[in-house]
């Protein structure tokens, strides 16, 4: 005896198609490229090739210390919130040569007869988050103490397991505010921290006398400029061209206006 068909359902009943869920706001992005020996060796040949155009002589040493600092981001951000960029080549051209960019200007400007220091230039790095651009100049300049400064706790004990594990003996990483921080520094930096206002007046404590402001931007921060007081002098607005980035970057040098 045959099994009797299934009753059909009353209309608005039938089956729909499955359609998949979307992710949940919160999800994290996954990495789309393994950090394995050939996104190594591309994301090496990335970096060799973008910092010679950039000018940045790099030695071996070096290039393997940045691409030791680009594994250790990627793993990292695999449990920390350190980048919204998970993809390692991506962060060859985002992270390392675009703070690579900043080298060669900074180098010029310490290479001055006034700005050569008897001992160790400071450079410090505000709102560093993973140790933008810090890191990146510590390696490139072994000659230059940085202190990348952030807020947040393990942002900076990022920095600092960086510093043991790739042995950079100039470089910290510090858990503290700006407002806080009184050590003097030659150079206090930041990429896409604050306003121009917000940094240089936060930061003021931590710039040693004759020192300069250094602030990486995109495009040139024309109402941020204009927002800045007497007080500060802008003495230079640097363009950068980053190899194989298609977007605006620039240098905003400051320093403290001289009273009269």
């Amino acid at each position: 005896m045959r099994p009797s068909p299934p009753k059909p359902k009353p209309p608005g009943q039938q089956a729909k198609a499955s359609t998949p869920k979307p992710a949940s706001p919160g999800a994290k992005p996954t990495t789309k490229t393994p950090w394995d020996d050939s996104t190594q060796a591309l994301a090496r040949n990335t970096l060799q090739t973008g910092s010679q155009q950039l000018g940045v002589a790099l030695s071996e040493a070096q290039t393997d210390a940045l691409i030791g600092y680009l594994g250790l981001l990627h793993k990292w951000s695999k449990v920390y919130n350190l980048t919204a960029v998970r993809d390692p080549l991506e962060m060859v051209t985002l992270h390392l040569l675009d703070s690579l960019a900043v080298v060669p200007t900074l180098l010029r400007h310490l290479d001055t007869p006034a700005n050569r220091p008897a001992q160790p230039m400071r450079l410090l790095d505000v709102g560093s988050g993973a140790g933008l651009p810090g890191v990146v100049i510590a390696i490139a300049c072994p000659h230059i103490q940085v202190t990348c400064l952030d807020a947040v706790a393990k942002k900076a004990a990022f920095v600092q397991q960086v510093a043991a594990s790739l042995g950079l003996t100039n470089l910290r990483g510090l858990h503290q505010r700006i407002e806080h921080m009184d050590t003097a520094h030659a150079v206090v930096c930041s990429r896409a921290f604050a306003s121009l206002a917000d940094f240089v007046h936060g930061s003021a404590k931590a710039l040693a006398p004759g020192g300069v402001w250094l602030a990486l931007k995109g495009k040139a921060p024309t109402e941020e400029l204009s927002a800045l007081g007497p007080e500060v002098d802008v003495f230079h607005v640097e363009q950068l061209l980053v190899p194989g980035l298609d977007a605006q970057r620039c240098l905003v040098w400051m320093r403290p206006a001289l009273t009269r």
